[in-house]
């Protein structure tokens, strides 16, 4: 029963951060799932059982607030169900010991580039007339969709941070776009496991107890993506991902490093990450003061007195 709390209070923190930021829930759940020795495909496949019920929720609260892009949610998120059911079937193939490392590898690419990509660049605002191609975003679903089946993870790490890049949408927009159309990529991989594995591995328990979470913190993220700093909570999540995941790989059969050594690399990435969160709310402090001086209107000066 504590178990399960913890996981619907996982659920529910994991939504709150997706659902304000456009990605980490599934990183984050599965990350979780993993280091409490879950099989990877079932781990991945347990959190895609969940997101079928958040995306739903969190998808009709953007809506409803006006944070979705229907033309770029209806060309990705078909393209991202090909990917994520491709990539379902193909880590189910793996074995638990190569699947393992694997995922995490994959985890730990896209920690650091959101690491790096919100703590450098934060969002970018420019063009946000222009109509994003459809040549751009089906490759992107595809990856995104086979990111996020075979690491658990990764629709909104790839997805967001690169419609935030291409400047052509409202970062509220990119965010609820990706949310909503991520329905689409969890249903499909979820069929991909059930090809893949049936049912075997899948605890319906932890999915329901991740679902629940993600429900109840669904309308809460779609209201705070329009007032927390998008690019201070990349860089927190970033590092999360990034520390958890070398722990993983450190401990597995990959490498063979000293207790001393890892001790040494992970204070290197505490420190990398404290100081990335610091830069991030300093640059987003810097913006607003910047753009209150922009807003403030100039003092008009009396006229002159004539004698």
């Amino acid at each position: 029963m504590r178990a399960l709390v913890l996981l619907a209070l996982a659920g529910f923190l994991a939504q709150l951060v997706d659902g304000s930021l456009g990605m980490a829930y599934g990183v984050t759940s599965t990350t979780l799932l993993l280091l409490i020795g879950t099989n990877p495909a079932a781990a991945s496949a347990t959190v895609h059982l969940a997101e079928i019920g958040t995306t739903l929720a969190s998808g009709i609260a953007h809506w409803r607030l006006g944070n979705v892009d229907w033309k770029v949610v209806g060309r990705i998120a078909v393209p991202g169900a090909i990917g994520a059911f491709a990539g379902a079937t193909f880590l189910s193939s793996l074995s638990t010991e190569t699947a393992k490392p694997v995922m995490s590898a994959i985890l730990l690419v896209l920690g650091v580039y959101i690491l790096i990509r919100f703590t450098a660049w934060g969002v970018s605002t420019r063009d946000l007339n222009k109509p994003v191609r459809r040549r751009f975003l089906v490759p992107l679903g595809l990856f995104g969709g086979f990111v996020d089946a075979t690491g658990g993870g990764g629709w909104g790490p790839v997805g967001t941070p690169a419609l935030l890049a291409s400047g052509r949408i409202e970062p509220r927009k990119v965010i609820g776009s990706i949310d909503t159309s991520e329905f689409l990529v969890a249903l499909a991989a979820s069929a991909g496991f059930l090809v893949g594995l049936g049912s075997a591995g899948v605890n319906l328990g932890w999915a329901v107890a991740l679902l629940i979470g993600g429900v109840v913190a669904a309308p809460i993220a779609a209201w705070i993506v329009r007032v927390f700093p998008p690019r201070v909570l990349g860089s927190a999540v970033g590092g999360l991902i990034l520390l958890t995941n070398t722990r993983t790989i450190l401990n597995s059969d990959w490498v063979a490093v000293s207790g001393p050594t890892q001790t040494a690399i992970y204070a290197i990435i505490w420190l990398v990450w404290l100081g990335a969160v610091a830069w991030s709310v300093r640059a987003h402090l810097a913006d607003q003061r910047a753009a209150a001086v922009i807003e403030t209107p100039p003092v008009p000066r009396p006229a002159p007195v004539e004698d």
